[in-house]
């Protein structure tokens, strides 16, 4: 599996600022931060020119869908940012190809590995549960793209991720 550590972070400005014609603002880094009021001390630091600064987070790196948009960041991100690289990309590959926030168990539930391509998974899948004898002669051949674009696709969805497929059970 290849592994690409990536900078989690938001980029905080504040709707006073945007709405006057500037994004003035930061990055930070949210693995700085313990937990979210930890954050949003430091945005508040970070704008304390204003009296009561609106944090717009304008842009982010890192972060799986659904855990933060333009207004808020939710409070489980943190849960997110305390699992290992490993969890984190197979929760952010889950939320990405079922186009929501999910949670880690239901993640870890539903995947089914990481291949380079359906047919790959299809004989992989085969061989694990049996379906095809490991005494199998060698002059049949299995259509494995087939067997995975009319039967396996509809019970798996996929997503790729740092360059990798990720399947998951279609629960």
């Amino acid at each position: 599996m290849k592994t690409e550590t990536a900078t989690v972070r938001i980029y905080v400005g504040t709707y006073g600022k945007y709405n006057a014609g500037s994004i003035k603002g930061a990055w930070l880094d949210l693995e700085d931060y313990s937990d979210k009021d930890a954050f949003l001390t430091a945005c508040a630091e970070l704008h304390k020119d204003e009296s009561d600064p609106e944090f717009m987070f304008q842009d982010s790196e890192g972060i799986p869908h659904g855990y933060a948009d333009e207004s808020s960041i939710e409070e489980d991100l943190w849960e997110w940012l305390a699992l290992n690289e490993s969890e984190r990309d197979i929760l952010t590959a889950y939320c990405a190809a079922m186009g929501q926030k999910m949670s880690s168990d239901d993640a870890q539930d539903a995947f089914a590995g990481i291949y380079a391509d359906g047919a790959t998974f299809a004989e992989s899948i085969a061989e694990e549960t049996g379906a095809v004898p490991k005494d199998f002669p060698t002059w049949i051949s299995i259509d494995w793209e087939r067997t995975w674009g009319c039967n396996l696709r509809h019970d798996y969805v996929t997503e790729d991720h740092k360059g990798e497929t990720y399947f998951f059970r279609n629960c």
